[in-house]
């Protein structure tokens, strides 16, 4: 890899160009990178920050912002070579997840047995994904990254156009290449130059995050979850004796969690996953009548709840907060253009799949690139683009829409929507089939 703080000279040209360098782009990059037929092409990565290739120490201080990695996600950061630099630096599996609903007895348990997984995903930092990515990129030829970069405008091109699209960068000069990917987040200025339709709307909700120390130390396999009435709570394992705290609440209640001292965050964070909330009787008699007739005439066996380990204290400096928003772009290519992570789709955190979606995205994307050029056609065609854009439609919607929903089901305490939520979920716990097919779509 080239490494050029860009200062520039004469336009250069490139096969593929991509916007932003974070934990997608810098994968996309990779993943094209070590391909055969890409192998004398030309593929640049421009960043406005400077690379991040120094792979942290084990024994430096956790990051808050954390990702939890499917096992399919980590199977293609294993083909791109960089998995084996992550597990070096440091990760997290877990074997088994707890869901449970503050308003009722509902809950829901994930074991990676129930699949013959040997783990359900890992709980690994962004920086520490990031920097093997970058370091990666480093050993690769066909790779240049243009750092402290980045695009002003462009020219949109259209397929009566010469076959090269052309970026004005923000040092005044040139950049031309067959295919522009925008992988520059959720607030992407990709996809406002390109004018593609894109909606967004607040969930009038901010995460906190946070990395706290448990009261003692143990093997901590164990991502958690609460469904409060003012959003999810999550508690996802870091190490033995730390874990990282998302917890999707309201503005005022957010910034009163930022700002509170230790002793009162601590004690709100430990009452957040214990403290009861009222009930209706309806709801919980409803509850026992199923839970009765499920042990009748099924021999599965039930979720007994767990409360988790009891929080110590937060690491200083840890506790930091963000809105949170749903977006979606309509299209997710034009002529020479394409979108990939966070710019093409962002979710609520409640079920981690943001990374994880913007992943598949570079997988999908990767086939079809390379089709493309194994069949000697234009990589910016938008033949093989719209393939790409069809793809990852189908499995993109479904999936924003059920966690969109779920987040609604869940944030309220209406008597009728706890009922039926209840049983929902109840039901879901002891039907081991569809367990099983939750758990095999989300790990993928």
């Amino acid at each position: 890899m080239r490494r050029i703080l860009c200062t520039s000279v004469k336009p250069p040209c490139f096969d593929v160009a991509i916007a932003g360098g974070g934990l997608v782009g810098a994968a996309l990059a990779c993943s094209l990178g070590r391909l055969p037929v890409l192998r004398d092409s030309k593929i640049a990565v421009l960043e406005s920050q400077k690379l991040k290739s120094a792979v942290q120490s084990p024994q430096d201080k956790y990051s808050n912002r954390v990702c939890a990695i499917t096992p399919g996600s980590a199977a293609l950061l294993d083909d791109i070579g960089v998995w084996k630099d992550i597990k070096q630096t440091r990760l997290k599996p877990f074997m088994r997840m707890q869901v449970w609903d503050a308003c009722s007895e509902a809950r829901i348990s994930f074991n990676c047995e129930d699949v013959g997984a040997l783990d359900m995903g890992y709980i690994v930092e962004n920086d520490v994904i990031v920097a093997a990515l970058h370091k990666h990129m480093e050993a690769m030829q066909n790779v240049e990254v243009l750092e402290g970069v980045r695009i002003e405008s462009m020219e949109l091109a259209d397929s009566n156009k010469p076959s090269w699209l052309t970026c004005n960068l923000s040092n005044n000069s040139l950049l031309n290449t067959k295919l522009l990917v925008g992988a520059d987040g959720a607030t992407s200025t990709i996809r406002k130059m390109a004018n593609l339709k894109h909606f967004s709307y607040s969930y009038n909700q901010f995460a906190v995050v946070a990395t706290l120390q448990l009261s003692e130390s143990s093997n901590n396999v164990t991502a958690w979850q609460r469904f409060l009435p003012s959003g999810p709570i999550a508690l996802l394992p870091l190490s033995d004796n730390l874990s990282s705290l998302v917890w999707s609440t309201s503005s005022d209640h957010a910034k009163s969690l930022v700002t509170m001292s230790d002793d009162q965050f601590v004690d709100a964070v430990n009452a957040a996953f214990c403290e009861d909330y009222p009930r209706h009787s309806l709801v919980d008699s409803s509850l026992a009548t199923l839970n009765a007739i499920i042990q009748t005439v099924s021999t599965a066996k039930q979720t007994v709840l767990q409360l988790p380990p009891a929080i110590l204290n937060v690491e200083d400096k840890s506790r930091a907060s963000f809105p949170l928003h749903l977006g979606h772009c309509m299209q997710y290519v034009q002529h020479r253009l394409a979108l990939i992570g966070d710019a093409a789709h962002r979710l609520h955190p409640m079920a981690g799949q943001g990374v994880n979606l913007g992943y598949s995205d570079v997988e999908c994307l990767t086939k079809h690139i390379k089709e493309a050029a194994e069949q000697g056609q234009d990589l910016g065609s938008l033949h093989h683009l719209r393939s790409y854009e069809k793809e990852r439609l189908q499995h993109v919607v479904p999936m924003m829409a059920t966690i969109d929903g779920l987040n609604r089901l869940f944030t309220t305490a209406s008597t009728p929507v706890v009922f039926s939520r209840a049983l929902g979920l109840q039901l879901t716990d002891a039907i081991a089939p569809v367990k099983r097919s939750i758990m095999e779509f989300a790990m993928k």
